[in-house]
């Protein structure tokens, strides 16, 4: 027997740091190697489909001024404190990062969108993304918005 284990995953990106992500796995034992192609492309199919289809509920969506507050005290749920929200808002403008290169980054070490980091998590992003001070070089590897 030969096991295919088959994953489709799409994630979008939505504004004010917002996404939306979907991930199926399917594993499967077929008896021939003949076979691999077509199963692999049936799953395939399969696998995309579920998920769009999940992910067109997208569920909340953040409005315009999630981010910066409603202009009436109330503000879009961060797990991290006021303080690093806007500090984490203002790198962002400042050094001209691309918004989809920071949040992949948050995906990428601690599988979690930036609003949802809590106070160590976000201290680490930042911590990553501030300028490097010492040598006078801002943070090597983030794309800024139009840079490629």
């Amino acid at each position: 027997m030969i096991t295919l284990e088959c994953n489709y995953q799409k994630k979008i990106g939505l504004p004010n740091y917002s996404s939306h992500q979907f991930s199926v796995t399917l594993r499967t034992e077929i008896a021939d190697v003949a076979h691999v192609q077509t199963e692999s492309a049936r799953l395939y199919a399969l696998l995309q489909q579920s998920v769009d289809t999940s992910l067109q509920q997208p569920g909340f969506l953040p409005g315009p001024n999630a981010a910066q507050g409603d202009g009436n005290g109330r503000t879009e749920n961060w797990n991290c404190s006021p303080k690093q929200r806007d500090l984490i808002l203002k790198i962002v403008q400042e050094q001209k990062l691309d918004k989809q290169e920071v949040e992949k980054l948050a995906q990428e070490r601690f599988g979690k969108t930036v609003r949802a980091l809590n106070k160590l998590e976000m201290s680490g992003l930042i911590e990553e993304l501030m300028p490097q001070r010492s040598s006078g070089t801002g943070p090597g590897r983030y794309q800024r918005a139009g840079a490629r």
